[in-house]
């Protein structure tokens, strides 16, 4: 991947990236939005979709959870794991989810893109594979758990295109120019990115989620996937960072989406890479992106619809879901 024109752009950002988060970890955690916001308008394309570069200054303000019923949670989860499975299914298996598991409420929504992706390292097959089939298992589980209450798979974008929603995430995070794609079954490399834009976002949407569910088997169940998913983000995580030892612009990649997530979802700046901290013998790698007290971070619902809308204004479609999502909770945050 040494010669992947997307990794090319990243080695101007490295240091700049590298710095940034040397401080955020120093701080604590502190919020430091203006610096992000520096960083990402250094490294990306001003003119390049949903990112002007400009320097945000907003107060998340969580959308559509003032009176949730503990269907509508599970019905939003259910939202983003329809986008986790078709990805995975895709890329491992060259094939989608069956129609059994598609229906319900609401619209339901076609797959634009999604391939095969022809594995080089066989472990990251696996991997693949392994999780494909969990969160086949998490659709199967909400659908039964929520009954006739479940809502349909919205239409979804996987593609490949320069105007496709994997294109367009990669342009804001400056991996990629104006009017190119962003191909995230071309290589395991690129595999992996996705996985690590879906996954850490995964985790902390159920973090956020499970302080709406009030009915214990479901809180339980919720909570079991919730670990499921940091199982999942703690392997691609891993998996990018033992890569990047000998490719470093692929660490560079994990901050740079990270920057990207954090000027969607507000002010604060929490999300991380996996670059390490120190070097040589002391070095202490990021696997667990977590504050100062070992815990990980949650993000509101509407936080989390800001990333996969890849908007940071008020919305109700967009990016990976061109439609918008089913169900109660529709509406990313105002930032």
């Amino acid at each position: 991947m040494t010669n992947d024109p997307i990794l090319q752009v990243l080695e101007a950002c490295g240091e700049r990236r590298n710095a940034r988060r040397d401080f955020i970890r120093f701080a604590g955690g502190a919020a430091v939005a203006t610096a992000g916001a520096t960083v990402l308008s250094a490294c990306s394309d001003s003119g390049g979709g949903f990112i002007d570069g400009t320097t945000p200054t907003p107060t998340p303000t969580p959308t559509g959870t003032a009176a949730l019923t503990d269907a509508d949670v599970l019905n939003f989860a259910l939202n983003l794991e329809y986008l986790e499975a078709q990805f995975y299914a895709f890329a491992a298996n060259g094939a989608g989810l069956p129609n059994s598991s598609l229906s319900g409420t609401g619209t339901q929504g076609a797959v634009t893109g999604g391939r095969q992706v022809t594995f080089t390292d066989p472990l990251v097959a696996r991997y693949a594979r392994e999780i494909a089939a969990d969160e086949l298992a998490h659709v199967n589980f909400l659908r039964t758990a929520l009954g006739s209450a479940a809502v349909a798979q919205p239409a979804i974008d996987i593609g490949t295109t320069p105007t496709s929603a994997f294109s367009n995430a990669a342009r804001a995070a400056g991996l990629i120019g104006a009017g190119a794609s962003f191909d995230v079954y071309a290589t395991d490399e690129n595999f992996l990115l996705g996985a690590f834009i879906f996954e850490d976002v995964g985790v902390t949407a159920y973090k956020g989620a499970v302080g709406f569910i009030s009915n214990k088997t479901f809180l339980e169940a919720a909570a079991g996937i919730h670990a499921a998913e940091a199982y999942h983000a703690g392997l691609v995580r891993t998996v990018l960072y033992r890569k990047g030892i000998a490719t470093p612009a692929l660490i560079d990649a994990t901050e740079a989406i990270s920057t990207a997530r954090d000027s969607l979802d507000g002010s604060s700046d929490l999300d991380q890479g996996v670059r390490p901290t120190g070097s040589g013998a002391t070095a202490v790698s990021n696997i667990v992106p977590t504050d100062g007290s070992g815990i990980a971070f949650s993000r509101t619902p509407g936080q989390v619809l800001n990333i996969v809308y890849l908007d940071r204004t008020a919305k109700t479609a967009g990016g990976f879901f061109p439609s918008g999502v089913n169900g109660t909770i529709r509406s990313s945050a105002a930032n």
